[in-house]
């Protein structure tokens, strides 16, 4: 299967980032390259590219894609918030500027042997990294009924929480739930009919939750924003799209607290700690796409991206 990967407000991020022909550039979540090839035309021979992915299909579409492009080109398999190791492995101290696409690929929702999309029977999976231990399998078949209504509901911010892991529960103790198909069908009957009626496909919430959980995606982006900024060099752009409010969350109040870093207490007339802030907000409120961008890619409508400078 080709990897697809559709870039998301494309214009608006090659915009954002300022590209500088002789730069060095990171694409922490390259997937098929569907940012990057536009990056990369515009860096001269003398421009960097540096595409990170767990992925190891994501990489190798990225870099037969990007293979005539004339910058020099760096890929690595790896969590994007591993970029102070990344960088020190390749010899390279300060970067221009950075892109985080957060979530999963089109790919990835795409190859139901991923088991990432719950249109499609696969086996559970959800691994974004294949090399990595933990399946969806694992979550829904060992972990406590507890911890799994605790996940649905943090992670999926789904009413029904503690119903679907009862019934997950309930239907593991006859056989285990190997298939994603299985498992939609058990979310169905846990949430009552007059529910299901309107909105997104009743099993979305609980699949991006068990899609988190198993990749620790709001841990490794909690953990990478202040290490991609002490990275950039000064005026390096970093733009982060995201696609939820729990990602979005995470992003504005760690862009909020570099930019204003002083932790006196407000009755202070004047700041002692000392703490001056070394980034600037580009964007105030998110960036969303456009009505003809939504038109052409439905995946794209609850994207929003966020960019900060380094002064």
């Amino acid at each position: 299967m080709d990897f697809k990967h559709v870039p998301v407000l494309l214009d608006q991020c090659i915009e954002n980032l300022n590209i500088r022909p002789d730069g060095v550039y990171v694409d922490g979540t390259i997937g098929g390259a569907g940012h990057s090839v536009h990056i990369c035309e515009r860096l001269s021979g003398e421009g960097t590219l540096i595409g990170i992915d767990r992925d190891q299909d994501a990489l190798k579409a990225a870099r037969e894609r990007l293979a005539g492009m004339s910058c020099r080109k760096y890929f690595v398999q790896a969590c994007y918030a591993d970029i102070k190791a990344v960088l020190a492995e390749l010899g390279i101290e300060r970067i221009d500027g950075a892109l985080l696409d957060i979530g999963v690929s089109s790919f990835q929702l795409d190859n139901a042997e991923r088991g990432f999309s719950y249109m499609q029977d696969a086996p559970l999976d959800m691994r974004m990294n294949q090399e990595d231990t933990l399946t969806a399998y694992d979550i829904v078949n060992t972990y406590d009924q507890r911890e799994i209504a605790e996940i649905i509901r943090k992670y999926g911010e789904e009413r029904w929480a503690a119903r679907i892991a009862q019934f997950i529960d309930k239907a593991r103790r006859d056989k285990p739930i190997a298939s994603t198909g299985e498992l939609v069908e058990i979310i169905k009957a846990a949430i009552p009919a007059k529910a299901r009626r309107n909105g997104p496909h009743p099993a979305k919430r609980t699949f991006q939750a068990l899609r988190i959980e198993v990749n620790d995606e709001l841990g490794q982006l909690e953990n990478a924003i202040d290490d991609y900024f002490d990275v950039l060099d000064h005026g390096g752009r970093f733009c982060i799209i995201t696609f939820h409010s729990l990602e979005d969350r995470i992003v504005k109040e760690k862009f909020q607290k570099r930019v204003h870093p002083c932790t006196c207490p407000p009755e202070f007339p004047v700041c002692v700690c000392g703490k001056v802030a070394d980034v600037r907000k580009v964007t105030g409120k998110p960036i969303i796409p456009g009505a003809e961008e939504e038109e052409q890619n439905p995946r794209a409508r609850s994207a929003k991206l966020r960019v900060c400078e380094k002064i």
